[in-house]
């Protein structure tokens, strides 16, 4: 039996090293990125504003792949490209600087009205959760509200992101475990220092000393994924209130978020660019027209 775990603990790690290391030769053609959809994220994404010209083309690549294995359905609830964007930027933000990442535990994203209880119910009491990774009948799915999928991004002063908040539960589930303790993000000399911060945060929170989000305190798993929220949407904040805490997110995500400057940008379209509508024509002579006649 204790080989068999050995052999388990082996091809959990091989699969999380093959999932964070793969070659770039399955890159998709960003020609099939609309430019629509690069204005929706210059407005709403203050990460991919961050990144330079070479980083967004990435990015833009990133959203395609997922498009191509993750459905995104509304449930009683229109759904628009806004939409499917904010969820593909909530899953590639966490995983930018892994190559190829892919998610191999989720097929689907569920969007509802609104908050949801534990019976997915989203009328009567106890509609409490926001966002949820689906077990048992449920694996393989994400269910999150779309007003909270709006929100993590429409507020850039805050310190929550429920979208990126369920997909960082993803990431930490590839080691075998949802246990906060991401395993294929952070190197072996790294484990036990993330271990005893966590209880030493979570210790403050209950003290009421600490600015991050009391659920944090609920557990290391959702510690690991309320600091990750924290990390992604106010790393500069972070670094200055808890800059043990930013090291070891950088070190895990590989991403130095505290140096890049995290905005977001209104299009202005020129009379000659392309409509937004994808029609093919100018915006002059389409949807801007009542403009320029």
């Amino acid at each position: 039996m204790e080989s068999f775990g050995i052999i388990a603990l082996l091809v959990v790690g091989i699969i999380g090293f093959f999932q964070l290391n793969k070659g770039k030769e399955n890159k998709v053609d960003v020609s099939e990125f609309l430019p629509s959809w690069r204005r929706i994220l210059t407005e709403k994404v203050a990460f991919y504003n961050s990144l330079n010209e070479g980083d967004k083309i990435l990015f833009e690549a990133d959203i395609l792949d997922f498009f191509g294995y993750v459905r995104i359905t509304g449930i009683d609830v229109e759904i628009d490209d806004t939409d499917r964007l904010l969820v593909a930027s909530s899953a590639i933000i966490p995983i930018f600087a892994f190559t190829d990442w892919k998610y191999y535990n989720i097929s689907e994203v569920l969007l509802y009205p609104g908050s949801f209880n534990e019976k997915f119910e989203t009328a009567g009491e106890e509609r409490r959760i926001l966002g949820m990774v689906g077990e048992g009948a449920m694996n393989g799915t994400m269910i999150l509200s779309k007003p909270a999928l709006l929100q993590g991004f429409d507020n850039t002063s805050d310190k929550n992101n429920t979208a990126i908040h369920e997909f960082v539960h993803l990431i930490d589930k590839t080691d075998g475990a949802i246990d906060g303790i991401p395993e294929n993000l952070l190197g072996k000399k790294y484990v036990l220092p993330w271990v005893n911060l966590i209880a030493k945060e979570i210790e403050q929170i209950n003290k009421g000393k600490s600015d991050i989000n009391p659920y944090g305190a609920t557990n290391q798993t959702e510690f690991f994924a309320v600091a990750s929220e924290y990390f992604f949407e106010r790393p500069e904040l972070l670094k200055s209130k808890h800059p043990e805490l930013y090291q070891l997110m950088e070190e895990a995500f590989q991403q130095n978020l505290a140096s890049r400057k995290l905005t977001l940008q209104k299009n202005r379209i020129g009379r000659n660019d392309p409509c937004p509508c994808n029609k093919g024509a100018k915006f002059k002579n389409c949807c801007g027209a009542v403009h320029y006649s």
